[in-house]
């Protein structure tokens, strides 16, 4: 099997940047390396020049190989076309629907309370008003007051279940939701870092979610706001008519201020939620790099970046109270007016006989029923806020989770393909084909595309156009269990989790596999040092930056079929970095090694040298070779 890069037909040993093949010096382009395991033999012949090659089952030749001629690119090979991509599945935004049907038995219950409390509500003033006629005339007016009482008391009781089931509801729900999100944010993997920075999630998860959670009894309480003035109405048509035309065009009034209310707080309360994630976000990033921040004494600096956002929230602020202030100075005369108007109303019909006193004394509570304004704004406030939740917790769930197939790998050395790989903006036409358990180096300049292709072979990202194969396997359809324990990844600043040493290592691992993978990545003996040694609390556990990726190396070891280390090893110092480098190229083959450096050293021990420049693949072939080109060693700096 043979190291390819390729373009259409033609094989590429040396390939320009325009993808061309490079006459930068006079050499053989040299572009295959012998596999791990031996393979059927190809027509090659020997190329004029020797050109010293390693084996991967071998530290080194004892004698310089004769270089070869590329062997002509299979017919399957030659017929590859790009393969889409399958778009990954979307999670639809949660819908008021949604979140309310999650909200449990506790949705009807507080429906039941808040119509009950509303029937007792609209019941109390015509009760009364029978008491006051009652006492008027003289007769035993027992009865109406006992009746009074029992509604006064079904009215607490309804307000005090309601208040429980309410926060119940409202706990759980927030519960679930945050489960929902949390579990995106993991399945989307690096992708959701994208389009939102750590604080500004962290906010979404904790803050925004206990107010899309208030959902469901948003809507029932909205729907049970609208039953006392419509309730009202029909009482005081009950009562009289006239009672009702001078109520009704004082709630038209009222409606009008409720949906500016409305409108207006709605887009207050978004304008303030985003702006308060963004000063987050900030806050997370000066949390992460607080060292830094206090060596460099850059404190004054960093605060103001925080909180360079603190005007505009203030402004945000001041925007929503002034909502709310002109809309309580609205009703405040808005209410009193619909009172005055239906008491004068009253007022005559009482003169004429038409009504009594209760039935002025009922209308007049009716009256205050049906203008509530204060009550009313607060309920439409809360499902404004309620409604910016949703909306931010849906911009979350937006981003495409990954999706994985059903399919295991077969037994094979870890061939790694790409084909007709792009990035937009980052990699483009990237076709390659490495030989399973070979040592690969990715050089390039910064941006060249390396750590890209790296995210690639682990598939911590897809492809734009084109598709990456592991023995002939998409790795899109590789199940998820198949794929992280055939491929591991190890970064330059890894990210440790787990309460302990041995957890951040092994995920889960038995002991005995931890502690190998410490031994090979020279990572035991400090460990060893720390005060519980591998059960030494993850958090209690002091480590240089090396240290750090030694356990993120250890972590990535257990990969069976394909081992991607992006600049793993920048921190370590060159003696430990040079003994985890001789346990990584002399791994007899067992697994493929696909390592980003910068570091000559590493490309010169490597099988082969995949050359990046501009996201492109200019050249591949042995260190030996490519250093002869002034471009190439330009690279290493």
């Amino acid at each position: 099997m043979e190291a390819q890069a390729h373009s259409g037909d033609r094989p590429s040993g040396l390939v320009a940047a325009d993808g061309s093949p490079s006459t930068a010096v006079s050499i053989p382009a040299v572009t295959s390396i012998p596999a791990a395991a031996p393979t059927s033999a190809s027509s090659a012949a020997p190329g004029p020049a020797p050109v010293p090659a390693r084996t991967p089952t071998q530290a080194s030749d004892p004698a310089p190989a004769p270089a070869q001629v590329p062997a002509p690119i299979p017919d399957r090979a030659r017929a590859l076309t790009p393969t889409p991509i399958p778009t990954p599945a979307t999670q639809p935004s949660p819908a008021f629907g949604e979140i309310s049907r999650h909200s449990g038995p506790w949705l009807p219950l507080i429906g039941l309370t808040s119509l009950l409390g509303a029937a007792e509500t609209l019941a109390l003033p015509t009760v009364l008003g029978h008491a006051v006629d009652t006492m008027s005339a003289g007769a035993d007016d027992a009865l109406w007051l006992s009746l009074a009482a029992g509604l006064i008391a079904v009215g607490l009781l309804c307000e005090v279940v309601g208040a429980f089931a309410g926060t119940a509801c409202v706990a759980g729900t927030t519960a679930w939701l945050r489960n929902r999100l949390v579990r995106h944010i993991l399945d989307a993997g690096p992708a959701v870092a994208e389009p939102f920075d750590a604080g500004d999630l962290v906010s979404r998860v904790s803050g925004n979610a206990v107010d899309a959670a208030r959902a469901g009894p948003s809507l029932v309480a909205v729907g049970t706001a609208v039953l006392p003035p419509v309730g009202s109405l029909v009482f005081l048509a009950v009562i009289d008519v006239w009672l009702a035309v001078a109520f009704l065009i004082g709630v038209a009034a009222v409606t009008m201020v409720l949906r500016a209310f409305t409108q207006r707080t709605a887009e207050a309360v978004g304008a303030y939620l985003r702006i308060q994630g963004r000063i987050a976000a900030r806050l997370a990033e000066s949390l992460t790099g607080i060292r830094t921040i206090a060596a460099a004494g850059t404190v004054d600096r960093e605060r103001a970046r925080v909180l360079a956002d603190l005007p505009e929230l203030s402004v945000a602020g001041v925007n929503a109270w002034r909502v709310l202030g002109r809309s309580s100075a609205q009703g405040a005369v808005v209410g009193p007016a619909v009172l005055v108007a239906v008491l004068a109303a009253g007022g005559a019909e009482l003169v004429a006989g038409r009504i009594s006193p209760g039935d002025l004394f009922a209308a007049s509570q009716y009256a205050m029923l049906g203008v509530g304004l204060g009550g009313l704004t607060g309920v439409f406030g809360g499902l404004a806020r309620s409604r910016a939740g949703v909306e931010r917790a849906g911009e979350v769930l937006s981003v495409p989770a990954v999706e994985y197939g059903p399919r295991d790998l077969p037994a094979g050395p870890g061939l790694l393909t790409f084909r007709s790989v792009s990035v937009h903006g980052l990699l483009a036409d990237v076709d390659l084909a490495l030989p399973g358990g070979s040592a690969v180096a990715v050089v390039g300049v910064s941006g060249a595309g390396k750590s890209t292709l790296a995210a690639l072979a682990a598939r911590l990202r897809d492809p734009d156009a084109g598709q990456i194969l592991l023995d002939d396997v998409p790795l899109g359809e590789l199940s998820h269990s198949a794929l992280r324990t055939a491929v591991g990844c190890a970064f330059e600043r890894p990210d440790l989790v787990g309460g302990t040493v041995a957890e951040a290592i092994g995920l889960g691992l038995p002991l005995s596999q931890v502690q190998s993978a410490a031994r090979a990545t020279r990572a035991d003996e400090f460990i060893r040092r720390l005060p519980d040694g591998y059960d030494t609390a993850l958090a209690e556990a002091p480590m240089s930056g090396g240290e750090a990726q030694r356990i993120g190396l250890a972590r990535a070891w257990h990969a069976q079929r394909l081992l991607v280390l992006d600049d793993a090893t920048s921190s370590l110092d060159m003696v430990t970095e040079m003994l985890i480098t001789d346990a990584l190229l002399d791994d007899h083959g067992s697994r493929t090694r696909l390592i980003v450096t910068h570091r000559a050293a590493t490309a010169a021990r490597a099988d082969i040298v995949v050359w990046l420049e501009g996201g492109r693949v200019r050249g591949v072939g042995p260190h030996l070779v490519l250093e002869q080109i002034p471009d190439y060693r330009e690279a290493f700096g």
